[in-house]
């Protein structure tokens, strides 16, 4: 097996490449351009918790959710709010 060097250089346009996501995601974000309502196995893989914690914010009232024919959705701009809800600045809590 060969191996790879990685320069700076490379470091660098990976850097601007990944920026340039970003951006553009944002953009379709402000755009409307992503989705609107997100599925129980969106809403942990952007948010990085358990099947268990998104349970315990559906039932503690947190996360507003919606069901439809046993499938729930979250509406991404209500996970925004409680996102921004509970941000913690300076180490208190808003």
């Amino acid at each position: 097996m060969a191996a790879t060097i990685i320069t700076t250089e490379d470091l660098m346009e990976f850097k601007m490449e990944l920026l340039d996501d970003i951006r553009d995601l944002l953009a379709k974000q402000s755009k409307g351009g992503l989705k609107r309502y997100l599925k129980s196995s969106e809403v942990m893989d952007l948010l990085q918790i358990s099947p268990g914690t998104l349970q315990n914010l559906r039932i503690n009232g947190t996360l507003p959710y919606t069901k439809v024919g046993g499938i729930i959705f979250y509406d991404a701009e209500e996970i925004q709010k409680v996102m921004e809800a509970n941000r913690v600045r300076h180490g208190l809590r808003r």
